[in-house]
């Protein structure tokens, strides 16, 4: 049986990785970021908190559905998988957000990309529906990952030819961005 105690362990290492997150986020969402070139497809910035909301619950839920499983060969493997995940989850934040490095974050990412679908494959073989819990969240950083190389990628590009970047307003609208940078 499912202990209602380990679900709530789950929740709170996976909040807790989201704090973390959060805090370099907070550092750079609302000043550095803006000066980024984006391309025209990023999502607008309300669509991120409850999408990474749902997505944290799914993935707290899909590692206690394995839980007790985990005296059989391999489970301890994808547990730590788990909580590894966690730490690269935070640390995109950190090189994206709080170093200000889209091209270390992009490095990061591919990692993350590659143990959770490492992991999306071993949920799915020890529990079909912590599968299904676990593939938004591999959707979501598959989405993330292109997102990421394309800020990167239209950056690096601004920064070699020495042109000002343009910003996207919250109306969609584009703005030069002549600051240094």
């Amino acid at each position: 049986m499912r202990s209602w105690l380990s679900l709530s362990g789950f929740l709170t290492a996976t909040f807790a990785a989201c704090a973390v997150g959060g805090f370099f986020t907070a550092t750079s969402v609302g000043t550095w970021y803006r000066t980024l070139r984006k391309p025209g497809w990023n999502p607008p910035a309300w669509l991120f908190g409850p999408v990474w909301t749902v997505l944290y619950v799914m993935m707290a839920a899909a590692a206690w559905r394995v839980w007790p499983l985990r005296q059989q060969s391999g489970v301890a493997a994808v547990i730590l998988g788990f909580f590894v995940q966690l730490v690269l989850n935070a640390g995109w934040s950190a090189c994206f957000f709080g170093l200000r490095k889209p091209g270390a974050a992009l490095g990061e990412i591919v990692l993350l990309w590659l143990l959770l679908v490492w992991l999306l494959w071993r949920f799915w073989m020890l529990d079909r529906w912590a599968g299904v819990l676990w593939a938004p969240y591999v959707l979501w950083v598959s989405f993330a990952t292109g997102l990421n190389f394309a800020i990167w990628r239209l950056n690096a590009i601004c920064r070699q030819s020495g042109r000002p970047a343009r910003v996207q307003a919250a109306g969609g609208t584009t703005a030069r961005n002549t600051a240094k940078k």
